[in-house]
């Protein structure tokens, strides 16, 4: 089995790609906001540990069942998928409540977050270039 869906009625769902089965919208049509984690390591746990994570993560976003929509933990890739609803600054306050739990899960970025990063990067690259007097 390669993936877990970490909810309170998980069910192991092996087989469908996880752009099948992750929600986009919310039962009121609101666009869902997602992001994933890397657990480096993950599928080489002991079965205890990795048994005590699922149920860590089943009682964190039960806490939070008002904002989770979906989560999924993949065995194969070491990756664990959120889909929530929108809201100031609640990416960061699940991302911090897992890390409490997982030390070593690490962010991985949206295509959009590189984008912005890349813009700003360049943006201050000109800057310090004409700060010190270079032409591009």
């Amino acid at each position: 089995m390669d993936s877990r869906k970490i909810m309170p009625d998980a069910q192991l769902h092996p087989g469908d790609p996880l752009w099948r089965r992750v929600p986009t919208a919310d039962r009121g049509g609101q666009n869902l906001v997602d992001f994933m984690l890397l657990i480096p390591g993950l599928k080489r746990w002991a079965p205890h540990r990795r048994e005590q994570l699922y149920g860590e993560l089943r009682e964190l976003f039960s806490q939070h069942s008002d904002r989770v929509v979906f989560a999924d933990l993949n065995m194969k890739l070491n990756l664990l998928w959120i889909s929530h609803r929108q809201g100031k600054g609640i990416s960061l306050t699940l991302f911090e409540a897992i890390r409490e739990r997982v030390p070593e899960a690490v962010l991985v970025a949206s295509q959009a977050e590189v984008q912005l990063g890349l813009r700003e990067r360049a943006r201050r690259r000109w800057g310090i270039r004409l700060l010190l007097g270079r032409d591009g």
